[in-house]
């Protein structure tokens, strides 16, 4: 079996060239990579993860902790972080929580056990629980995304969801609507909060009442969206809104779709705009209004600043903030 020795002598070049080459640890000229990689080929050579993690005492490994759902958004972020892991030279081990808070604590217990250098964390039960995710383990480097305050170090990569919810309301407003519901996600869940009080901000600002009959809590799935919407028709009776702004783009299709089964044309009888803008919001009928959030840069931003992290050796925490911005398709109709 050839051995990094092996490579390095057919391809010319010290054995701390090749493991460069191999892992990306250092620029090397297109050349000797080239001589390398060559030298990879000709002898067959497969290097050992484990042997190479013994050596530089890291694993060259992320872990991410997400939680289950069917809501494309995940997978977008996902996304990103796997295309900076490709880049980088870095694997990453997903896993699921699935809103279960003995799974949660199962997987970081198996990721830090696998010795990972840095933790992904997209869970809201981790920030909703007030967990201390390093209460039985030394603490490494660790990135939250789009969640609330822990109890613990991290870094924080937030989507400013209050500005978001605020951007959605004043573009129904800017439209003539006046009569402005909300369907909201789960209770519980930062976001949700923050882009409900975006929308309260809008609705102040611009001296509209705020309808309660109008407010239906969902739970980010186009199931929660359709029984949301149908919790508010049942409240409003003949008194419904014109327009709603719905926390996220899976409820947003639930609703245009129970909507659809009640007669309610979008957008000319109830208008709709969405957020998250998932892949799927510009292929359905209408084609949905919504506020955008960086998906895949959210990812790649994450992946950057845990790198940044352990690279630098820095012990000062920082929160980054992505900016939403409003996507204007066909599903809001103007009545001014």
């Amino acid at each position: 079996m050839a051995t990094i020795k092996d490579v390095a002598k057919h391809a010319g070049v010290s054995t701390s060239t090749v493991s460069h080459a191999l892992n990306k640890t250092r620029y090397v000229s297109a050349d000797i990579i080239e001589r390398v990689m060559k030298g990879v080929e000709e002898l067959h050579y497969a290097p050992s993860a484990l042997a190479r993690s013994l050596k530089l005492k890291n694993t060259r490994t992320f872990g991410m902790l997400v939680t289950t759902s069917t809501n494309p958004f995940f997978a977008e972020v996902v996304k990103g972080v796997e295309r900076r892991c490709y880049e980088q030279g870095y694997n990453l081990l997903l896993c699921n929580t699935e809103g279960d808070l003995d799974r949660l604590n199962f997987n970081i217990d198996m990721l830090l056990q696998k010795q990972v250098d840095g933790l992904l964390l997209m869970s809201d039960e981790v920030a909703s629980q007030n967990l201390n995710i390093f209460g039985r383990h030394k603490p490494v480097p660790t990135v939250l995304m789009d969640c609330g305050e822990t109890n613990f170090p991290c870094d924080k990569i937030q989507d400013n969801s209050y500005h978001g919810g605020y951007l959605a309301t004043q573009y129904l407003i800017n439209k003539g609507h006046s009569k402005i519901g909300c369907i909201s996600g789960p209770r519980d869940k930062q976001a949700t909060s923050a882009r409900f009080a975006g929308y309260i901000k809008a609705m102040q600002e611009a001296n509209i009442e705020i309808n309660k009959k109008w407010h239906a809590f969902g739970n980010f799935e186009c199931e929660g969206g359709k029984q949301a919407f149908e919790t508010i028709l049942v409240a409003a009776g003949a008194d419904m809104p014109t327009a709603l702004f719905v926390c996220n783009d899976m409820m947003a299709m639930g609703v245009i779709n129970t909507a659809n089964k009640h007669g309610i044309s979008v957008p000319d009888d109830l208008s709709i705009i969405g957020y998250d803008d998932i892949s799927l919001a510009k292929f359905i009928t209408p084609s949905l209004t919504t506020i955008h959030q960086p998906k895949f840069n959210l990812g790649q931003k994450a992946f950057d600043t845990l790198l940044d992290k352990i690279q630098s050796r820095r012990e000062k925490n920082v929160e980054i903030n992505l900016d939403p911005t409003l996507v204007e398709r066909d599903s809001v109709k103007a009545l001014n």
